[in-house]
């Protein structure tokens, strides 16, 4: 797309670690941001011009353009009750995520969607993540790996984008570009929507097929958020651009917290307790 090869491209900035890790950050932050937050940030806390600043050397822009919401933990052949399981799991895995469950002894498998599913039969990988219910039901996964664990803390909320290159962008007139950008935001919603309205019925029927729900164990979510915390450092440390950017979403995160566990949290909580009782 830099080079123009390819005007336009939606997609997941995460795709792209490889090149630097500040990619990561623009889809979704392991222990960061849920999908509201993702989409707050990026309109009101600088997160859209900051990751416009930082596409500019790869000569694009991106707009937001969907949202998942939290994903799911993923499959597992066996069931994993403390940290130790986590080690010498072979885990389809990529990217970021991949990057920190390494530090709990997880050997991440990278694999397309399509070879998941015998990958997972056959043994050769132990565990697999995908997206959530309304995606990983047309797989079939809950058939070769029961237990289907969450939350994805990796993707709290994976935001998807437009990609567009640079002069492109720059050539079209100004009512287009509005066009696009009115076109990116009516997707945005809808992806979110579309997700939120399919994933609970999707779950039930994975339920009733074979699937086994698990939380990750406490003990689990602390260690890989302490790894997740060592590997921002780290990071950080060799590149102030992913610093600038994790800094600022690491201090938005405080903020949208301290806001949510008085009203949204509270609300939710509430519901779905009031749901357990029928």
């Amino acid at each position: 797309m830099g080079n123009g090869t390819v005007e336009m491209a939606h997609t997941a900035s995460y795709y792209y670690v490889g090149k630097d890790p500040t990619f990561a950050m623009a889809t979704a932050q392991p222990f960061g941001l849920n999908s509201r937050m993702q989409s707050a940030w990026m309109h009101f806390g600088g997160g859209i011009d900051s990751f416009n600043e930082f596409y500019k050397k790869y000569n694009f822009l991106a707009l937001p353009a969907g949202n998942t919401g939290c994903q799911m933990g993923g499959w597992f052949r066996k069931e994993i009750k403390q940290p130790e399981d986590l080690n010498g799991l072979k885990f389809r895995i990529a990217g970021f995520a991949g990057r920190i469950l390494q530090k709990l002894g997880t050997v991440p498998q990278q694999l397309a969607g399509g070879d998941i599913y015998p990958a997972l039969e056959k043994g050769t990988i132990d565990a697999a993540e995908w997206v959530g219910p309304y995606d990983d039901e047309k797989l079939g996964f809950q058939k070769v790996a029961q237990f289907y664990y969450y939350p994805g803390w990796w993707e709290g909320g994976a935001m998807l984008h437009n990609f567009i290159n640079l002069e492109k962008w720059q050539a079209l007139p100004k009512n287009y570009q509005a066009i696009i950008r009115s076109a990116s935001e009516q997707a945005h919603t809808w992806m979110q929507a579309k997700y939120d309205a399919g994933n609970p019925a999707a779950l039930k029927r994975l339920v009733a097929n074979g699937a086994q729900l698990r939380p990750f164990p406490q003990p689990v979510l602390e260690a890989c958020y302490k790894a997740a915390t060592d590997t921002y450092g780290e990071i950080s440390a060799a590149s102030a651009e992913f610093k600038k950017i994790h800094d600022s979403i690491m201090a938005f995160r405080g903020d949208q917290y301290l806001w949510w566990q008085v009203a949204e949290y509270g609300f939710d909580n509430f519901m779905i307790r009031q749901r357990a009782r029928g």
